[in-house]
């Protein structure tokens, strides 16, 4: 379960695909202020999930008796903590944040170099709620999709 200050945001969130940073939909990019950087975009089957270097925002469009789509953004400064854990194919991200809940986003079907990209943005996210400066590379390394393995990522 994901919550906001008391309020269920959603059962879960199974991220099945990277998104094209480029191709996003305009609703999407609409969140995204001029002082951000999106870091990873991922998509389930109808909602969308965008790391920037701020915030994450999570899209979750659903319908019961129509269409109706809820925007949630949680800004870093939030999160208390965070963690990772690495399954054969799938991963979990677990942030706990100010206000006790946990958000937990699930990724799914993952290759090596899928589980390499989470793990650069979790490194980049807790460089950002432990108050680090993250590198130009570090951060060009997740803009720019330069995800490929180098000497010491495997």
């Amino acid at each position: 379960m994901a919550y906001i200050k008391y309020k269920e945001i959603t059962k879960y969130f199974n991220f099945s695909s990277i998104l094209d940073k480029k191709k996003l939909p305009k609703y999407v990019k609409d969140y995204v202020f001029d002082d951000e950087k999106i870091l990873e975009a991922y998509k389930t089957s109808t909602d969308h999930g965008i790391f920037t270097t701020k915030k994450i925002v999570l899209f979750d469009n659903y319908s019961l008796f129509g269409v109706k789509k809820q925007v949630y953004t949680i800004p870093y400064e939030a999160i208390s903590t965070c963690s990772v854990i690495f399954y054969p194919r799938n991963a979990e991200l677990s942030l706990f944040l100010d206000s006790g809940y946990p958000v937990r986003l699930k990724f799914i079907r993952m290759s090596a170099e899928d589980k390499l990209r989470l793990r650069l943005l979790y490194s980049a996210i807790l460089k950002i709620i432990s108050n680090q400066k993250l590198s130009n590379d570090e951060l060009n390394r997740l803009i720019e999709d330069k995800i490929s393995f180098e000497s010491g990522d495997k």
